[in-house]
């Protein structure tokens, strides 16, 4: 991409501004029209610095306050490469996510106005087919509030996007895959119960697009133009932009050997054709402040009415079900994903875009702001923080609110309420075949004639419950292949040793076993001598779904080895049990890596083995030769517990389910000053030390409500590892809703409860950095950051992977 040394030159970098008419809305001196000007010079210095840090290459900023622009300045570059632009404050923006309440969602509240569609007409009317798998039910306002039972999003892109490699979407020869991805959409099942919990999905808003199409005959792109864009003289805001617009647009990333400018970023809706409910349309920094004066002016503007005072009220008003994060109908109120800054107003509304776009409004003070950024143009561009403390300082630079509006308070009434008894999402019911049920369904074809390592444990078994080894073993035996040995990953190949394993003998097979867990001779990675006489290594073993887990960190080193060594790796696939749609937590620094935790995955990566393996192999430039045997019959969203898979202990503190569940949040405890239940019957589901009072912590715990999880003060004295001998205060942790649970952000509620409990110095929070894979959690935490601040953080980084691994991934 490009290096730091330019972005450190930007930052005495002149802020271009034109203070003329400013598309339409007028323009005023700060001072005159109740904003403090030397509040708002902040905004310079904050954009500089993050352009000389290398976070973003440039921005467009504009506020507004009571109809009139007060701030209007571009900054830094719209383009590095292929050559270097200046930023213009006329640049056009890929919009991302914005498209959501831009384009989409005030097109489905447009349809709601002229009554061919209610906020409570369900999906078996407007679209019987999509009514299958339960999602008959699905009502509009439930997918404008992300609250409607779907994914997060289809892996469109890697399912279709080499259909139309190399072209411009909608240009010639462009194939549409349009029905096929309606249809994936018909065919997917509930992710969760509508309106029991919030999870942001792009397929919601693919499915909004779609009803705009059927309900009006227009696409949204069409629709949007002539009943929006149009009559508010939005003129650069549009789909698929024609060659003058593309040419004044800020570049993103580079797909296929090519800038993507003026050409959509995010991949499903490049696979849509450039055009989708979720993103896709491209604007300016004008023409956002006009879309935003709309809203505050109650739906007109310039004497030109696009919505109803009625409609403006209820799509920036909270739609949500108690409990849930606050959203209207399109629109962001109080989330994760929030950026109003810490001083709008709690009434404030506004929305975020993954390319670096941002708009948030006030109506208590008549305020807006759009930030407009390239960040993607960068490699690790970021822009979170800078959305957030420029809501900051321009909500701070208001001068003239009423005095009643200065202590009015906000408890806006909400007519969603959560259904009595809502109908629970259809129980799945799966006959999985995993990686060696599949290898034996082939007849072993893959393998013949080959001279095999095996690297497995008690966990890779079929579904008859045969140990893969021996399965393995009994084909050698008749001369399918050569299996020549046997590696011993952490706990060994029979999961019996709780140390260093060391180069043995299987008991069962009398094969020689190489041991890739010995600390004390610093063996981790199969070496040259144990691969002699062997040209394939199969790995089978069951992952955990969560980054700190060794047997991944195993199969990364079997991938290097065999790269190194000439020789093909087989990964016999298996299910992610605690299920493959959640991606929590930050990622991992690589100056982080250890062997205890050493993907750069976030905390809870949503991943199969299989999956991992391509992951690897690609994105950490191993390059191994990699055959995945994949699953049948397994989907992302299933548990374990759904698959029809026999159980069995992946680790020996790994009992069940409901331990694998509970990891994700209590692992991370354990490199604090904790016992998390090693000793005991109960590992990773309960835990404390002799300095807490379990009374106390299981008290302050249950008071913040932490989604899916309810405490018991318990008293227990572990007979190993941490606090071995002692009797411990703590609490018994139980999981009463696995769905709900976001296991990195449990852990953080718990360590800082902990913290404010008994202090930093005694939990010893800075040693979870291993586990949370950052330093910037555990300080935040010990900083005493609030933890809805700390989780939002890390979003960036799920974000971000999420994207990253959409084209290793094997199942929907």
């Amino acid at each position: 991409m490009c290096t730091r040394k330019p972005f450190a030159l930007l930052a005495g970098l002149v802020a271009f501004s034109i203070s003329t008419l400013a598309a339409g809305l007028p323009m005023a001196k700060p001072l005159e029209a109740g904003m403090d000007p030397a509040a708002l010079t902040r905004i310079d210095g904050l954009i500089r610095k993050d352009i000389a840090d290398g976070k973003i290459p440039g921005a467009v900023c504009i506020v507004g306050h009571k109809g009139r622009i007060v701030y209007r300045k571009a900054f830094g570059y719209a383009a590095l490469q292929p050559t270097r632009r200046l930023m213009t404050v006329d640049a056009v923006f890929d919009m991302a996510s914005l498209t959501k309440v831009t384009a989409t969602a005030p097109s489905i509240m447009k349809l709601v106005e002229e009554g061919r569609l209610t906020l409570a007409t369900d999906m078996a009317t407007v679209w019987p087919a999509y009514a299958a798998n339960g999602k008959g039910e699905i009502t509009i306002r439930q997918l404008l509030t992300h609250s409607a039972g779907l994914s997060p999003g289809h892996a469109f892109f890697s399912k279709y996007g080499d259909a139309n490699k190399g072209k411009r979407p909608g240009g010639p020869g462009w194939t549409s895959v349009h029905d096929n991805v309606m249809r994936d959409l018909e065919e997917a099942r509930l992710y969760y119960t509508p309106d029991s919990r919030f999870t942001y999905s792009d397929d919601g808003f693919i499915t909004l697009g779609e009803i705009v199409r059927r309900v009006s005959g227009k696409s949204v792109a069409e629709f949007a133009k002539e009943n929006l864009f149009g009559p508010l003289k939005m003129k650069d805001t549009t789909y698929l932009p024609g060659p003058a617009l593309a040419k004044r647009a800020a570049p993103t990333e580079m797909r296929w050997g090519r800038w993507l400018q003026g050409e959509v970023h995010d991949p499903s809706a490049w696979s849509l054709g450039g055009v989708a409910g979720h993103a896709g349309l491209f604007s300016t920094a004008d023409d956002m402040a006009r879309y935003a004066q709309m809203y505050l002016n109650g739906g007109e503007l310039d004497g030109v009415r696009v919505l109803s005072q009625a409609t403006v009220r209820r799509m920036i008003n909270p739609a949500t079900p108690i409990g849930l994060p606050v959203r209207g109908l399109g629109w962001d109120i109080n989330s994760d994903y929030t950026k109003r800054g810490d001083l709008f107003a709690a009434q404030s509304f506004g929305h975020t875009g993954w390319t670096g776009t941002c708009l948030w409004a006030d109506p208590t003070s008549q305020t807006f702001v759009v930030l407009l950024t390239n960040r993607n143009h960068v490699k690790n561009g970021n822009v979170l923080p800078l959305e957030w403390r420029i809501s900051t300082v321009v909500a701070a630079a208001v001068t003239d609110m009423p005095a009643a509006q200065r202590t009015a308070a906000f408890a806006p009434p909400r007519d969603e309420m959560v259904p009595e008894a809502p109908t629970p999402a259809p129980a799945p019911r799966m006959n999985t075949l995993s990686g060696i049920d599949v290898l034996e369904a082939e007849k072993f074809d893959r393998l013949k004639g080959r001279k095999i390592g095996l690297i497995t444990n008690p966990s890779g078994l079929d579904r008859q419950r045969r140990a893969t080894a021996d399965v393995l073993f009994e084909q050698s035996k008749a001369g399918t292949f050569n299996l020549v040995a046997l590696f011993g990953p952490e706990h060994g190949i029979r999961a019996d040793v709780d140390d260093v394993v060391l180069d043995s003998h299987d008991s069962m097979t009398g094969l020689p076993v190489f041991s890739l867990y010995n600390y004390k001779t610093d063996t981790y990675k199969p070496t040259p001598a144990m691969l002699k006489g062997i040209d394939t290594l199969v790995y089978d073993v069951q992952d955990i779904g969560v980054r700190y887990y060794t047997f991944i960190t195993t199969l990364g080193h079997a991938l290097e080895a065999a790269k190194e060594n000439g020789i093909r790796v087989v990964v016999l696939d298996r299910p992610n049990p605690v299920n493959g749609a959640v991606v929590d937590g930050p990622t991992l620094a690589l100056e982080k890596r250890g062997f205890a935790s050493w993907a750069p995955t976030p905390v809870r990566h949503g991943m199969t083995v299989g999956e991992l393996a391509l992951f690897f192999n690609d994105a950490l430039n191993i390059h191994a030769d990699l055959d995945v045997v994949h699953m049948q019959n397994w989907q992302r969203r299933l548990w374990f517990d759904e698959t029809g898979l026999p159980w069995v202990n992946p680790s020996p503190n790994i009992r069940d389910l409901n331990e694998a569940s509970l990891y994700p949040a209590i692992g991370l405890l354990e490199s604090a000053n904790l016992s998390v239940g090693r000793g005991t019957d109960r590992p990773f589901e309960l835990f404390g030390a002799p300095y807490i009072n379990d009374v106390q912590l299981a008290e302050e715990l249950n008071r913040r409500n932490i989604p899916g999880m309810r405490f018991t003060p318990i008293r227990f004295t572990p007979k190993s590892s941490a606090f071995k001998g002692e009797e411990c205060g703590g609490v018994s942790v139980e999981l009463v809703d696995r769905d709900a649970m976001s296991g990195c952000r449990a852990g953080a509620e718990i360590l800082d409860a902990l913290r404010r409990l008994y202090g930093a110095d005694a939990v010893k929070i800075e040693g979870t950095k291993g586990m949370f894979g950052t330093k910037a959690t555990p300080d935040a935490i010990i900083a005493g950051e609030p933890v809805d601040r700390i989780a939002a953080a890390w979003q960036k980084d799920v974000d971000a992977f999420r994207q990253a691994r959409r084209k290793y991934l094997l199942y929907p």
